[in-house]
C-alpha cells in the first residue's frame, strides 16, 4: 500500500476486516464517477468504462489481493470474488456491531424501563 496518499478512502483488508464499510465506499465513489452500473449483473458497459472502474477497485484493494485477483479483468467478476470471498462477514460482524451499537445507547441513561 505505498500509494496510500492517492487513495480515496482506506483499501480493502486482505484479513477482510473492513469490508463492509468498504463496500459503501466503493459503491459510492463509483455512482459518483457513474460507473456503479460497471458492477452491476446484465451491464451493457463500453470497454473504457469496464476498464476505469477495474483500476479504481484494484487501486482500493490490498497488495495481497492484487496479486491473488491479477488475471482478472473484468470489475463485475472481481467484485463477485471479493463478495463471494468476504460477504460471511456480514453474517458475523454485523450482529456484533448492531448488539455493540445498542449496549452503547443504553449507556446514555442512568435507568431504562
Amino acid at each position: 500500500m505505498a500509494n496510500i496518499e492517492n487513495q480515496k478512502f482506506i483499501a480493502l483488508d486482505i484479513s477482510g476486516k473492513n469490508y463492509l464499510s468498504w463496500v459503501l465506499d466503493v459503491k459510492l465513489h463509483l455512482s459518483a464517477k457513474k460507473l456503479k452500473y460497471t458492477i452491476d449483473e446484465d451491464n451493457a458497459s463500453s470497454n473504457e468504462e469496464c476498464v476505469t472502474a477495474l483500476i479504481f477497485l484494484r487501486h482500493h484493494i490490498d497488495d495481497g489481493l492484487k496479486y491473488e485477483y491479477l488475471t482478472v479483468e473484468n470489475p463485475l467478476e472481481l467484485w463477485q470474488n471479493l463478495n463471494d470471498r468476504y460477504e460471511h462477514l456480514k453474517a458475523v460482524v454485523l450482529p456484533k456491531a448492531l448488539n455493540n451499537w445498542s449496549q452503547l445507547r443504553f449507556q446514555d441513561f442512568k435507568t431504562v424501563s
